[in-house]
C-alpha cells in the first residue's frame, strides 16, 4: 500500500475518474467541430468568392534579325616577284649556327629602306650576325652588315666595303633618323653587346661613333628593335631602344634545353631574365643622355622587383592626340607595355589598362613584331602584333579615345589564319593601290628539327600576305593564295625582319624579307591593276628633317587616308621615309593636310596623281 496521498484519492473516488472521461469527450468534439467549419469555410470562399480573370494569350512578334550581308570579293591578280639575284643582292646572312645552340642564334636580322646618298631611290641595309668568336679557325671569313645602293630602278650595287658599315658584330636591329640634323640619313645598330651609330658623312661614308655621344649601352646587353623619335617636342630626335633578355653563353648551356628524344634544343626565353629598354634623349650638341628611368620606362616585376621587359618590338605614335609621342612595345612572354607620354618628359605604362597588354585571357604570348596603322581609314588605329606558333597574331582596334583596345583578330578573319604559324615582321601596307592597308608577315619557327616534334610545325614557312577587303565584309582580312600573288611570295623560308618600299620607283610597294642563316627574299611588286596613287615625301627643316612622326590626311574618292612619318616598324626593320597613297579609279586629290610634329598644320594645295611630290614645311 503506497504512502501516496494524491493516489488515496484517485482510487477512492469514482466521481472524479467520471468527470475527467466526460471533459475529454467534450474536448474531442470541439476540435472535430472547428476543423469542419474550418473546411467548410475554405469551401465556400473557393466557390463563392469572385475568380480572378487572366488576360488572354498574346502572341508577341519577334523581331527581325538583320544579317550583314557580304559584297562579294574578288581578289586581284598582283604577283610579286622574287628578284634578289636579279636585282645585285648578294648578302647572305650569317646567325653563327653551332652544335651548343645559343639562343640568339635563333632571333635573326632585320632590313632597313632609306636614301643614304639622297639621290632620291630607296637603298638598301641589312643586318648581320657573325661566328661567335670561340668558334672561329683561322680561315675565319668576316661577316659584315650589307650596304646596297638603289640605281632608281630597282637595281643594287654592294657598296658595303669602305662604307663604315664594314664592321663584324652580332647585328640585330636598325633604326634610320637623321640625329645631327645635317640632312643625311644617320643609322643606329642593336647588337648582342654593345650597339652602335654610324654617323652619315656623305658620299657613301659612315664614322662609327656610339661611345663618344653616349648611345653605346652595355656590354652584356641585348639590343633588339629601335627607333628615332622626338618625345620631348624640342625639335631633335631622340633614340629608345629596346632590349630582350640578361644572355650570356654560360648561363645558356647550364640550362641543357632538350627536344622530345634528348636532342639539345634552344632555350626558352622564360629561363632568361628581362631587361630594361634605353631611352637615349639628344641634347641638341651631338650627344646623349640616357634617361630610362627617370623617364618611367623601367618597369618592374610586382613580386620579385626585377626587370619585367623582354622586349622585341615597338611603334611610335601619338594615340591619344594630344600632341605627345606614345609608344607600344610587344614583349616575349611578359606583357606588352603602352607608355603614354604625360608632356613633361615622363610616360606612365597603361598596357593593362588599355587592353593590350594580354590575350581575351589575360595570357601573355610569345610577341615579336608590330605595327600600327589607319586601316578602316578611320581615327582610330589598328596595332597588329605577331605572336609565336599556336598562338594567333594580335590585332588591337582603339576607341575613339585611341587609348582602349580589343583584339579584333578572330573577328576580321585574320586569327584564324595564322595561329599555326610563327611570326616575326608584320607591317601594314596597301599592296594593290585600293586606298584600304593590307597586311604582310614574316613566318619562320626557331628549331631545325621541330616537325619531328610537332606535326603541324616546320621549320621555313611561308610568308603571308592579306588582303583588306573593307569593314562591311563578315572577313574583312582575306588571305591572298599562291594563284593571285605568285609562287615567289608564298615559298616556305626562315623570315624574320621585313620591311617595304617602292625600289623601282612606279607607285607600288615592293617587299624584303630578311632571312635566318640565309639571304633575304627581295619582292618586286608587279601590280597591273590601272590604280592611280601618288608618295609623298616630307621636309621638316632644321632638327627633324625626316619630319618623323609628322601626319599626312588626304582625300580622294569619298575616302580619307592617314598615314604617319615612322619608319620603325615590323621587327628590327624600318620602313622607307615617304608615303604612298593608293587612290584606286580615282584620279583627282581632293584636299591634302599635314600636321607636322611641332603641332602645326598645313592645309596642301591638290597634287598630280601618279607622281611622286616633295612637301616642305611653311615657315
Amino acid at each position: 500500500m503506497t504512502n501516496d496521498p494524491q493516489a488515496n484519492i484517485s482510487m477512492d473516488d469514482p466521481e472524479l475518474d467520471q468527470d475527467d472521461q466526460v471533459i475529454g469527450q467534450a474536448l474531442r468534439w470541439s476540435l472535430a467541430v472547428i476543423v469542419g467549419l474550418v473546411i467548410t469555410g475554405i469551401v465556400a470562399a473557393y466557390f463563392l468568392l469572385p475568380k480572378e480573370t487572366l488576360p488572354p494569350a498574346v502572341e508577341s512578334k519577334l523581331s527581325s534579325v538583320e544579317v550583314r550581308q557580304s559584297i562579294p570579293v574578288e581578289i586581284p591578280e598582283v604577283f610579286f616577284t622574287d628578284v634578289t639575284k636579279e636585282a645585285g643582292i648578294d648578302f647572305v646572312h650569317e646567325n653563327g649556327f653551332s652544335e651548343q645552340k645559343l639562343l640568339p642564334e635563333t632571333m635573326g636580322g632585320g632590313c632597313a629602306f632609306f636614301d643614304f646618298d639622297n639621290d632620291g631611290d630607296q637603298d638598301l641595309l641589312l643586318s648581320n650576325g657573325c661566328v661567335w668568336p670561340w668558334n672561329r679557325g683561322d680561315d675565319h671569313k668576316p661577316s659584315y652588315q650589307g650596304l646596297y645602293e638603289n640605281d632608281g630602278t630597282g637595281k643594287f650595287t654592294n657598296v658595303t666595303a669602305g662604307s663604315g658599315l664594314d664592321v663584324e658584330c652580332y647585328g640585330m636591329g636598325l633604326a634610320v633618323g637623321d640625329y645631327d640634323g645635317d640632312s643625311l640619313p644617320d643609322v643606329y645598330l642593336t647588337a648582342v653587346g654593345r650597339n652602335y651609330l654610324f654617323r652619315n658623312l656623305g658620299n657613301g661614308k659612315f664614322e662609327e661613333v656610339a661611345e663618344s655621344v653616349g648611345v653605346a649601352g652595355a656590354e652584356d646587353a641585348w639590343g633588339t628593335s629601335c627607333g628615332w623619335l622626338d618625345y620631348d617636342n624640342d625639335g631633335d630626335l631622340d633614340l629608345f631602344v629596346c632590349n630582350y633578355l640578361e644572355w650570356n653563353r654560360q648561363y645558356d648551356i647550364s640550362q641543357n634545353f632538350q627536344l622530345t628524344g634528348g636532342a639539345r634544343a634552344y632555350g626558352r626565353p622564360q629561363n632568361f631574365g628581362g631587361m630594361f629598354p634605353y631611352l637615349f634623349q639628344n641634347q641638341g650638341d651631338g650627344s646623349f643622355k640616357e634617361v630610362a628611368e627617370q623617364a618611367g620606362l623601367q618597369v618592374r616585376d610586382p613580386v620579385n622587383k626585377v626587370p619585367l621587359a623582354k622586349s622585341l618590338g615597338v611603334v611610335m605614335t601619338d594615340l591619344d592626340r594630344d600632341g605627345w609621342i606614345d609608344m607600344i612595345v610587344a614583349n616575349d612572354t611578359v606583357q606588352n607595355m603602352l607608355f603614354r607620354n604625360q608632356g613633361d618628359g615622363t610616360f606612365k605604362e597603361q598596357g593593362s589598362l588599355s587592353g593590350i597588354a594580354f590575350d581575351d585571357s589575360g595570357n601573355a604570348r610569345g610577341a615579336m613584331g608590330i605595327d600600327i596603322g589607319t586601316f578602316r581609314n578611320t581615327n582610330d588605329p589598328g596595332v597588329v602584333i605577331g605572336n609565336f606558333s599556336n598562338e594567333m597574331t594580335a590585332l588591337y582596334v582603339a576607341d575613339e579615345s585611341g587609348m582602349l583596345f580589343a583584339d579584333e583578330a578572330v573577328a576580321t578573319g585574320l586569327g584564324p589564319q595564322t595561329r599555326l604559324l610563327l611570326t616575326f615582321g608584320v607591317f601594314f601596307f596597301d599592296y594593290d593601290n585600293d586606298g584600304r592597308l593590307d597586311l604582310m608577315a614574316s613566318n619562320g619557327h626557331l628549331e631545325r628539327d621541330i616537325h619531328r616534334v610537332q606535326e603541324s610545325q616546320h621549320y621555313e614557312q611561308p610568308p603571308q600576305l592579306f588582303r583588306n577587303c573593307g569593314a562591311e565584309q563578315a572577313t574583312e582580312f582575306v588571305p591572298v593564295p599562291e594563284e593571285k600573288c605568285g609562287s615567289d611570295l608564298v615559298k616556305p623560308m626562315v623570315g624574320r625582319g621585313s620591311a617595304f618600299a617602292d625600289i623601282d620607283n612606279d607607285g607600288d610597294l615592293d617587299v624584303v624579307i630578311a632571312g635566318l642563316g640565309g639571304p633575304p627574299r627581295l619582292l618586286r611588286n608587279d601590280l597591273d591593276l590601272g590604280e592611280n596613287w601618288v608618295r609623298i615625301t616630307l621636309d621638316g627643316g632644321n632638327g627633324n628633317t625626316g619630319a618623323l612622326g609628322a601626319i599626312v590626311e588626304l582625300s580622294a574618292g569619298g575616302q580619307t587616308m592617314r598615314r604617319q612619318v615612322m619608319p620603325t616598324r615590323s621587327y628590327l626593320s624600318q620602313v622607307e621615309l615617304p608615303l604612298t597613297f593608293g587612290l584606286g579609279k580615282s584620279d583627282t586629290i581632293e584636299s591634302i593636310k599635314v600636321t607636322w610634329p611641332d603641332g602645326t598644320v598645313q592645309e596642301i594645295s591638290p597634287v598630280e596623281v601618279n607622281q611622286s611630290h616633295t612637301i616642305s614645311k611653311s615657315s
